[in-house]
């Protein structure tokens, strides 16, 4: 955030020197200089001036004008009168009336002299850097910097320092990290806390914008408990959260701390920084795919920045407009022109990441036109981009590069391009320690990914295609994660909210009020996202393996990699070493035939021996059969599955087709993760089994298996904690749990598994060193994943995956706890035996459907097993 302050005289001046140190504290003294010097015309002015500027510092601007307003009526020499002037300027600027804080600013100017000067040059730079003026702007701050260097004034080089440190980080200049921290530290000598933890603050900024997302996270959270030790209110700070939520994407957390900032920024009359807000409500809504949203919400901040003479930031507006309106539908020339010039203007004006995509876009609105040559000219201007900035902007520009070549007819050529912005993305995230982050950081390779898939598919080369598929889908699960370092206030935190957790389970159940463990909760929940998303990366990448490498482990079994080309479904078939491909038709009639089935399964699980719900449940899983099954069926055969699914299809409880009953049928997110988990050693422990409360059908189970399996180490009743779990699961050859389990769709990392302490997290089991070769989870829904771009899995399945178990069988669905038992201990009969988990699992489904009703058959159906198998 750009700074300000300036000088005075005698006590005012005590006070005008707090303003950064303590606002409250200066306020307190300048409103004694006004109560006790009613003659003295210019120490009144230098009061309320330092008043009006500590208001700023607190974010009340009304006050902050009017002491400033009057501050300027009440000075009676030229050069008071001037630095009131310039401290309302910039105020003002705050506010959004930027063409009235230049002209206050400017006419300043000719009244001070020496460091007045400089000051008065940096101030006006803040004002040219509102309205968007860069070039002027770091010009000013490099004027102010010479004059504070021949003066020997300290504190103002900091200032201008550090005002152009942040620009030059956000035109992509220069990242500005020197220039941040000399501020820092002249702020600091200083004993200027607050300015110290602006510039350091700034400097997270200066890191989220060369795509340091965990640097960027790590400096807020610091900075943010420096604020709150100094209670000063930073609202406009959101802003910076969530240009960073927007960059990883975290879309449905920037949607809603957009709403925050809106409303709190509204209440304080903010502005300048609530047209941002808008700006920002507009983009997250565009990632969202609400539209009218987008739009509204850009046309208001377009408004608000042109009554504030902040034209880039009007076209910045524009841009999101004119998006939205292309992704509606919209296919006209006035649209490509509209487009165009947006980008020609983002571009002069230092908006490179926005002015890239809107060129794009008209890439490829002017391709749809079939205005080839013009999109061959904007392909190629936005391709410039691919040797500098951020990787997502790099990535963009080999996109862009890899469109033009395909409009020349050079496939090979676009297909070379689009491997180099994959291996950019694949770099960058990386850096990205948290899986979260790296999670959701899919939707950056989404358009190169899908370009080289159309490469393939329209090709007519089944491997290509599978290769494509895999150079994208689940990477964070091909990517070997550092094991997270150890973190005191993580797990202090996990330890509370489970504490809160029990407590709130416990309100629920008695009927007592629960709203403020709830607001706990949820302030728990974001604290553990903000721990956990500042993980330093270190990942290492692995190479998706050639078909010949599928093969070899194969051995008779048969892969069939379902994959999105645009609204189609298709799937690459893999059998003896050779593929194929095949068109399975609309991918929307299959997603909806799946929640058919899911909601038919679930209905036989909750109502029993239901005609209807057996009916619908048959009737849906015939039509996804046939639809997904029907054009491999000759070269399926009797053989058993390896299946990667897309999508809503994750969720499939597969043994309930006709196809999969009684096959055994392995589910992995992507070939390359099953095969990375084939070739995993099992460990030799001993088997773990364990039990959850308010479940007595789970705690029967776990005493029958141990007799099932002898030597086996049970934890039940209060023996079964998160800490005696997680210890135990490390190197164990098998791992048992049944208990209450809950999945959290909004983020499923937080999805529980219930203990005697409360719940154990999906987050605690990124911590296990050597996680167990097989885990078997009898507990509801314990299979399900959150689904991002990329088919990037979210849930217990990608924690146990990534850390290295090589297979978890769990279930898609609510199961009922007594009937689970007997297909339990059949299944560990038959695993102890010798039997893979697949295979054993098909086996015992089929004979404990035989032996039941149409409840065992939705229960059977509801257990998959994942991984290897």
């Amino acid at each position: 955030m750009p700074d300000s302050t300036g000088t005075g005289a005698g006590a005012a001046q005590a006070a005008l020197d707090l303003v950064q140190r303590c606002p409250r504290d200066a306020i307190t003294i300048a409103t004694q200089v006004l109560a006790t010097h009613p003659a003295d015309h210019d120490e009144r002015a230098t009061a309320d001036r330092a008043i009006g500027l500590a208001l700023r510092e607190l974010n009340e601007l009304p006050g902050a004008l009017r002491h400033l307003r009057r501050a300027v009526r009440t000075a009676r020499t030229a050069r008071t009168r001037a630095l009131a002037r310039m401290s309302l300027g910039y105020v003002l600027a705050n506010s959004g009336r930027t063409a009235a804080a230049l002209g206050a600013v400017t006419a300043a100017l000719p009244e001070l002299t020496g460091a007045d000067a400089g000051r008065a040059r940096m101030q006006r730079g803040v004002v040219l850097h509102y309205r968007g003026l860069y070039d002027e702007a770091v010009r000013d701050y490099g004027h102010a910097i010479d004059i504070a260097q021949r003066e020997g004034d300290a504190l103002l080089e900091a200032r201008a320092r550090n005002n152009r440190g942040l620009l030059n980080a956000h035109r992509g200049t220069a990242d500005g990290t020197d220039d941040l921290a000399r501020a820092a530290a002249v702020f600091d000598g200083l004993g200027l806390d607050l300015a110290a933890a602006d510039a350091r603050w700034n400097g997270g900024i200066a890191a989220g914008l060369r795509g340091d997302v965990a640097a960027a996270l790590r400096c807020f959270a610091a900075v943010g408990e420096e604020y709150q030790r100094l209670a000063v209110p930073r609202p406009a700070l959101l802003l910076d959260r969530l240009e960073l939520l927007l960059s990883v994407p975290l879309v449905d957390e920037a949607v809603q701390v957009a709403a925050t900032a809106i409303g709190e920024l509204r209440s304080r009359g903010l502005a300048s920084d609530l047209a941002e807000a808008l700006l920002a409500q507009a983009r997250a809504a565009l990632l969202a795919g609400d539209l009218d949203t987008a739009t509204r919400a850009a046309a208001a901040a377009r408004t608000r920045f042109r009554r504030q003479g902040r034209r880039t930031w009007a076209a910045f507006a524009r841009h999101v407009e004119l998006r939205a309106e292309y992704r509606r539908g919209t296919r006209s020339a006035a649209l490509l022109r509209a487009l165009v010039r947006t980008a020609d203007q983002l571009d002069a004006t230092g908006w490179p990441d926005p002015a890239l995509t809107t060129r794009v876009d008209a890439g490829l609105l002017a391709t749809e036109l079939g205005r080839t040559g013009q999109a061959v000219r904007l392909f190629a201007r936005a391709a410039r981009t691919r040797g500098r900035g951020t990787a997502p902007r790099r990535a963009r520009g080999w996109y862009a590069l890899a469109l033009s070549r395909r409009l020349g007819g050079d496939e090979t050529g676009a297909a070379r391009a689009l491997r180099r912005g994959l291996a950019v993305l694949d770099r960058h995230r990386t850096s990205l320690g948290a899986t979260e982050l790296r999670a959701h950081s899919g939707v950056h390779g989404q358009e190169l990914a899908a370009e080289g898939l159309d490469i393939a598919v329209r090709a007519g080369a089944p491997a290509q295609v599978l290769a494509w598929a895999e150079r994208w889908r689940a990477n964070t699960l091909r990517m070997r994660p550092a094991l997270p370092p150890d973190d005191p206030d993580l797990v202090a935190a996990l330890a509370e909210l489970r504490l809160v957790s029990s407590l709130l389970e416990d309100a629920v159940l008695a009927g007592r009020p629960a709203r403020s463990l709830r607001e706990r909760q949820t302030r728990l929940e974001q604290r553990i996202r903000d721990l956990a998303r500042r993980v330093p990366g270190g990942a290492k990448v692995v190479a998706p393996p050639s078909v010949g490498g599928l093969a070899d482990r194969l051995g008779t079994r048969v892969l069939v990699e379902l994959v999105a080309h645009g609204d189609r479904l298709r799937a690459v078939l893999l059998r003896d070493g050779r593929t194929s491909l095949h068109e399975l038709g609309p991918l929307d009639e299959a997603a909806r035939l799946a929640r058919w089935h899911r909601f038919g399964l679930r209905r036989q699980i909750v109502s029993g021996d239901s005609a209807a719900a057996r009916a619908g449940a048959e009737h849906a899983a015939v039509a996804l059969d046939r639809q997904l099954f029907e054009p491999l069926r000759r070269r399926l055969a009797d053989r058993d599955l390896v299946l990667v699914p897309v999508g809503a299809l994750h969720a499939v409880g597969w043994a309930g087709l006709p196809t999969c009953a009684g096959r055994a049928v392995t589910v992995a997110p992507s070939a390359t993760v099953w095969l990375g988990a084939e070739r995993r050693e099992s460990w030799t422990g001993p088997p773990v089994l364990a039990s959850g409360p308010r479940l007595p059908a789970g705690q029967a189970e776990v005493g029958r298996l141990a007799q099932v399996l002898p030597g086996a180490r049970v934890l039940a009743g209060p023996d079964a904690t998160v800490a005696a779990l997680t210890s135990a699961m490390d190197r164990a050859g098998m791992v048992h749990i049944a208990a209450h389990g809950t999945f959290r769709a909004d983020n499923p990392q937080f999805s529980t598994l219930e203990l005697a302490d409360g719940p154990l997290f999906a987050y605690e089991w990124e911590r296990i060193t050597h996680p167990p070769a097989c885990v078997v989870l009898s507990a509801c829904e314990s299979g399900l994943n959150g689904v991002r771009p990329g088919d990037e899995i979210m849930g217990f399945a990608a924690v146990l995956l990534a850390r290295g178990t090589r297979c978890l069988i769990a279930t898609v669905l609510p199961v009922p706890a007594e009937p689970t038992t007997a297909l339990m201990l059949d299944l560990h009969r038959r695993m102890r035996a010798g039997a893979r988990p697949a295979p054993a699992l098909a086996d015992a489904q089929q004979a404990f459907v035989a032996a039941g009703d149409d409840t065992a058959r939705a229960t059977a159906a509801a257990f998959v097993c994942l991984g290897a198998g």
